[in-house]
């Protein structure tokens, strides 16, 4: 079963994609900061993140250079962002995220790329 960390901190949006997530049977956590989020990649290894690039304790891109950093086995990382910005995406790309969506995200195409982005983890 695919374990999916949303890294999100406004609950509403959090809490959507947990029962989008859990009712199409991957395990879920959530993290609402980048040290939460750190954390939870380090010790639970998660198959992907979806992260906001806008969080309370700095910016989704100081959990991507850490990812950056780390030895073995890494997640897929897709970034979230409410900015349609040419430039975003590419920082986001060289930091190594397997792609970019602009939020609000439906539902429909976000599980549909998700089994994409996790084909062959397992």
């Amino acid at each position: 079963m695919p374990y999916v960390l949303i890294v999100e901190d406004n609950d509403s949006a959090s809490g959507a994609l947990r029962v989008l997530f859990e009712a199409t049977g991957h395990r879920v956590a959530v993290a609402r900061t980048v040290a939460e989020a750190s954390a939870t990649i380090e010790n639970s290894h998660p198959d992907l993140v979806l992260l906001d690039l806008t969080l309370p304790d700095g910016d989704g891109f100081g959990v991507l250079r850490r990812l950056g950093d780390q030895k073995g086995k890494k997640p897929v990382v897709v970034a979230l962002t409410g900015h349609d910005d040419p430039d975003i995406a590419e920082r986001c790309a060289t930091l190594g995220c397997a792609d970019v969506l602009v939020k609000p995200v439906s539902p429909r195409k976000l599980l549909a790329d998700t089994t994409k982005w996790l084909q062959g983890l397992h």
